[in-house]
Parts: structure tokens; C-alpha cells; sequence
């Protein structure tokens, strides 16, 4: 009998919490590594009450049943590369550090939210961002804060490129192996990757846009599924941002708060462009 399977792809998971809008945390992570052509599988650390006008509740999962999550996901599958997104208190902080230290997972990506940029109550406890300063950054290939983010891990006053720069070695001496500071809502929008080594920027052009939700979570997650393909961290946070800013362009409407921005916006232009199919139905009715 002839095997007609296609060749398995990466497989990456997501720590994150879920967005019932899908246009951030888990939801956004599951589709970007779908566009980059990876199998995404997720470990759910909270479910949030929120919508596209906003974060109104954060319920987070009970730690043991996070646990149970991650040790069901490595038993199963050979996980490429791993995206950490909301961890909402230090018990799943403490549990997702444990668990990579079990599973000797290596291609780690840390986005570490502690606010909705919309405002709201707190995506993780001031005694997470402790562990997370302290213990987990010492787990992770390259952590991805925005500038606030980068302010509060770090203690640097991040308000330019100068302060940018120091956060991001600062947070390299801190434990990551490589840190890039996003500057997405400077009047000139830049990026600053630091690997240990050099400092690289990344320039763009800013985007008028309100349709923004889940920026940081398309980003983290493109960049997780270009390192799982064996780029090296320069190339991938290019094509990272490449990929995020024009997901930002296609950014769209869809309810009476920002809406999110676009992950799938390759398939809407190849779509576009695509004659309609006539071929699409290999099964006919039976005639009698």
C-alpha cells in the first residue's frame, strides 16, 4: 500500500494564554507558525476575559495543570523551538522553567508580557516578573520586550535608541543568551538585537495604522519559526520584522477596539491573485 503522507513539519509550541478575539496570545502564535510552514501545538497558562476593547479578566491555570500540558506535548512530539508568551504568575513561570530544563529544550523565545497595551489588570504578578528576571531569562535564546518592558526588567530609563541599546545588553548580562528591544512606538521605529556580541539595528518606517492587537506575539512567534528553520538570529529577526510590519499593514477591523493585525495576509493576496479552481470536487453525486 503506498504511503501518501507529506513529510512532517517543525513543530513548535506556544506557552501563552488564549484570547477569545484571536488576535493575540496563543491564537496569533498557532497561526504565524501555520504561515511559516510549522505545526504549532499549545500549553494554555491562562484564559483571559478580553476583546478587541480590552483586557477585562485573567484567569490563570492552576500550575499542575500546566505541568501536565507541557510533559503531554514533549512526550508526543520533538519540539523544534518553543515561543513564551503570558505566564500570569510565578507558579506557571516556575513551572515553564522546570519544564524546559527537563525537556533540554534550547531554542527558547521569550516575549514577556506583563500589561495589555490596552490597559487592563496584569498579564503576570509582580512576583513572576522577579522569577522571570531572575531565573528564567537564564533559560531563554533571546527574549523580545518592547521598550516599557525592557524598562521594568532591566531598571534602565528606555526612552531612545541610547537606552534601548543598554537594556538590551543589560538583559544579555542578566542571563539571555540574546535580546532584541523593539521600538515599534518610537516616531522612528527601530529594533535593537544584541547577542552577546554586537549590537545590531533594525530600522522601518512607521505605520498608521490603529489596527495593531497582537503585534508582539506575531513577532515573537515569526521569529521562533525562522530560528526552528536553522537561520541565524540576525537573519531571522529580519525576516521577523519584515514579516510582522507587513501583518501590520493588513491589519483590519473586525470589531469596535483595535483589531489585530494579519498573519494570514500572504494567503489573502496569493488568493487574490488566484484564478477560481474548477477542479476543487473529486467526489460527484451518483446518478440513478
Amino acid at each position: 500500500m503506498a504511503n501518501n503522507s507529506s513529510p512532517a513539519p517543525p513543530v513548535l509550541l506556544t506557552v501563552a494564554g488564549f484570547d477569545p478575539s484571536c488576535g493575540a496570545g496563543a491564537a496569533a502564535d498557532l497561526k504565524t507558525f501555520a504561515v511559516h510552514d510549522c505545526y504549532g501545538v499549545a500549553a494554555i497558562t491562562a484564559l483571559t476575559v478580553q476583546s478587541t476593547q480590552g483586557v477585562k479578566a485573567v484567569h490563570p491555570i492552576a500550575h499542575a495543570v500546566l505541568r501536565a500540558q507541557l510533559d503531554a506535548l514533549a512526550e508526543d512530539f520533538e519540539i523544534a523551538a518553543v515561543k513564551i508568551g503570558m505566564l500570569a504568575n510565578r507558579c506557571n513561570a516556575v513551572e515553564v522553567a522546570e519544564f524546559l530544563d527537563r525537556a533540554g529544550l534550547s531554542c527558547v523565545v521569550l516575549d514577556p508580557v506583563v500589561k495589555p497595551s490596552s490597559g487592563g489588570p496584569e498579564l503576570l504578578d509582580s512576583s513572576g516578573v522577579k522569577f522571570l528576571r531572575d531565573e528564567l531569562l537564564k533559560r531563554i535564546a533571546v527574549v523580545t520586550p518592547n521598550i516599557e518592558e525592557a524598562a521594568l526588567l532591566t531598571g534602565i530609563e528606555v526612552k531612545d535608541l541610547g537606552g534601548m541599546k543598554a537594556a538590551a545588553q543589560k538583559l544579555v548580562e542578566m542571563g539571555a543568551r540574546a535580546a532584541i528591544v523593539k521600538g515599534g512606538h518610537l516616531e522612528k521605529p527601530v529594533d535593537v538585537l544584541f547577542d552577546g556580541n554586537e549590537i545590531v539595528t533594525f530600522g522601518g518606517d512607521q505605520i498608521k495604522t490603529g489596527h495593531t492587537h497582537g503585534t508582539g506575539c506575531v513577532f515573537s512567534s515569526a521569529l521562533a519559526a525562522q530560528l526552528a528553520a536553522g537561520r541565524g538570529l540576525s537573519e531571522a529577526a529580519t525576516l521577523a520584522k519584515a514579516y510582522v510590519t507587513k501583518a501590520i499593514e493588513h491589519g483590519f477591523g473586525i470589531g469596535k477596539g483595535p483589531g489585530p493585525v494579519d498573519p494570514f495576509f500572504r494567503f489573502r493576496q496569493e488568493s487574490a491573485n488566484r484564478a477560481p479552481r474548477t477542479d476543487l470536487h473529486t467526489m460527484h453525486p451518483t446518478t440513478t
